[in-house]
């Protein structure tokens, strides 16, 4: 009876949570490698986007649920592109400055991987040139790092991929909203990002890309269902809920 309580207490808190589910909360950089991040793959779910997140459409188109509004997270399901076989899926949340990015993906060489917001939403060409280069709100005379004092609004740094292929990028965003995000691209690169080479730090070919917004309705309805699955396996096998979230914020 005792765990029947608690299930539905977790239960129960994950409900009014869900807008911004796996979003961490505001920090700092920590450690000398500012524009990379480890990789802690399965943190934010499956990659099964034709499941669990659907196929809604172009980045930016108002939510569904409020016409006329920008959405509360917009959702990126990364495709593999030049020849790559790297999926996976990407959030964009608002956060206490500016926005949450969270970039999960899978079937990567493991390494280092550049991951940058690019200026057009437009994925369709076979090595996602069409995407045009990163998006650059503030005209930063040159590319950067997370934390370098000239960047472009999209340089994301470096995603860290495991040797299971999966990697996990969380960065805070100050120069980005939830409006000047929206109907942009989120690019994953074949190499590591320099950090400062123009135009995108020596990366390589864009081997993932996608634009797309999931509806309020379906993020709440969706982080339901998988917080409390994962809570009623939590309380059968006796695992704590994973909370360890490295989190970069750009100044």
């Amino acid at each position: 009876m005792r765990y029947a309580t608690l299930l539905l207490i977790l239960a129960c808190g994950c409900a009014t949570t869900t807008s911004t589910t796996g979003a961490p909360s505001g920090g700092t950089a920590g450690g000398a490698d500012a524009g990379t991040v480890s990789s802690d793959a399965g943190m934010f779910g499956t990659f099964d986007a034709g499941g669990m997140y659907g196929d809604a459409g172009a980045m930016g188109a108002p939510d569904a649920g409020m016409p006329g509004t920008t959405p509360s997270v917009l959702t990126a399901r990364l495709e593999p592109r030049s020849s790559s076989n790297v999926s996976g899926i990407a959030r964009v949340t608002p956060g206490g400055s500016g926005v949450v990015v969270l970039v999960e993906v899978q079937n990567a060489t493991p390494g280092e991987h550049g991951v940058h917001i690019h200026e057009n939403g437009d994925c369709s060409d076979p090595a996602a040139q069409n995407a045009g280069p990163h998006f650059n709100p503030k005209s930063a005379a040159h590319h950067g790092g997370a934390n370098t004092p000239v960047r472009h609004g999209g340089d994301l740094g470096n995603m860290k991929v495991s040797s299971s292929g999966r990697g996990l990028l969380a960065v805070t965003v100050s120069d980005l909203t939830m409006d000047n995000a929206s109907g942009r691209a989120v690019v994953v690169h074949e190499k590591a990002d320099d950090l400062q080479s123009d135009p995108a730090g020596n990366s390589g070919n864009r081997i993932a890309c996608r634009a797309d917004v999931l509806t309020r309705a379906a993020v709440r309805e969706s982080a339901v269902y998988s917080a409390t699955a994962y809570a009623v396996v939590a309380l059968l096998v006796g695992l704590a809920v994973p909370s360890r979230m490295v989190e970069l914020r750009i100044r």
